[in-house]
């Protein structure tokens, strides 16, 4: 016997969506609301993480510290240099990472979380800033702050209101306005995100150039002015990049020669033996400079519908050759 484990065609009534649709508007108005209820204390928290000489400390419990990590990580990806502690593990020595230059981010939505209120009288001694984020302002952690950040919300998700839910989403979405108010007010660029994103695609794409894909030495394709068409087709075939540069008699860049050149020769001549890489070459040849970013690189060979460029210096002598393939492999595209 077999099981049909098909999902069925959708109904007009689902007890499971209409629970989902439910949970994703209570969490929709939680956000909302928090817009209403920005005020100076938003601005000071932002004054104190850019007046920071050292960095955010974001601590929090449970389900908070979870959502304290994510924030941590995105303030730490968007120009603001913070990272998470767990505020159990900072009473038993871990609070030797904070410094008096550094700002603590401090998460609990009842605001009376004891390992984070653990914290207050060490944090005082330290003269370390406070920005707490809860959902009682009147709270122990609200009150001695330097900066509070309402995150409250008027119920949870949960059917029960019991587990964190319209809550957390909340808070969430306070710190990722927090890291973005900051971002926008340090001119945070997108190749500053790059550079905190070296592996990623946007990073590769921001900040590799040609110089660092080109081939050189060795390795770049080229004969003089005059050499037998044979001599190119050679240079082409040895190197394996599909094209070679011809250089004029002070080793400046002529023109080239290309898989596709070839394929226009053999089309209007017979004989090949004869010709010379003068005659059939394109000239100038296009051409970049290595300090180009190779995502720019990839425009102009779709552009004109190439694979391979010549890289030339100022002087337009030719120092590297770039292929598509090597910006297919670097994951630049």
């Amino acid at each position: 016997m077999t099981t049909d484990t098909s999902i069925a065609p959708d109904a007009d009534a689902s007890p499971l969506r209409d629970s989902a649709r439910r949970t994703l508007a209570v969490e929709q108005q939680a956000i909302a609301a928090l817009a209403q209820r920005l005020d100076h204390h938003f601005d000071r928290a932002c004054e104190l993480v850019l007046a920071c000489q050292g960095r955010v400390v974001v601590t929090g419990m449970g389900k908070s510290g979870h959502i304290a990590g994510k924030i941590a990580a995105t303030l730490a990806s968007t120009g603001t240099p913070a990272f998470f502690v767990h505020p159990g593990e900072a009473s038993h020595g871990d609070l030797g990472m904070i410094t008096p230059g550094d700002v603590v981010l401090a998460l609990s939505n009842s605001g009376e979380t004891g390992e984070v209120t653990a914290l207050l009288p060490l944090l005082k001694r330290l003269g370390t800033p406070l920005i707490s984020m809860t959902g009682r302002p009147g709270s122990t952690l609200g009150r001695h702050a330097d900066a509070h950040l309402d995150s409250g919300v008027a119920r949870e998700a949960c059917p029960l209101d019991l587990a964190p839910t319209a809550s957390t989403t909340a808070a969430l979405a306070l710190g990722d306005a927090l890291a973005v108010a900051l971002l926008e007010a340090r001119g945070f660029t997108a190749e500053d995100f790059a550079r905190s994103h070296p592996g990623g695609s946007l990073g590769k794409r921001l900040l590799l150039t040609v110089r660092d894909l080109m081939h050189e030495g060795r390795r770049l394709p080229q004969v003089p002015l005059g050499s037998p068409l044979r001599d190119a087709l050679l240079e082409i075939t040895r190197q394996g990049l599909g094209f070679t540069c011809v250089v004029d008699a002070d080793g400046r860049l002529a023109g080239v020669y290309t898989d596709g050149d070839l394929r226009r020769t053999l089309d209007h001549y017979g004989d090949l033996s004869a010709l010379r890489v003068d005659d059939v070459m394109t000239r100038p040849g296009k051409r970049i400079a290595p300090d180009v970013l190779a995502a720019e690189a990839v425009r102009v060979m779709e552009d004109n519908r190439i694979t391979a460029l010549a890289v030339v210096d100022e002087a337009g002598y030719p120092i590297g050759a770039l292929h598509m393939h090597d910006l297919l492999a670097s994951g630049v595209i």
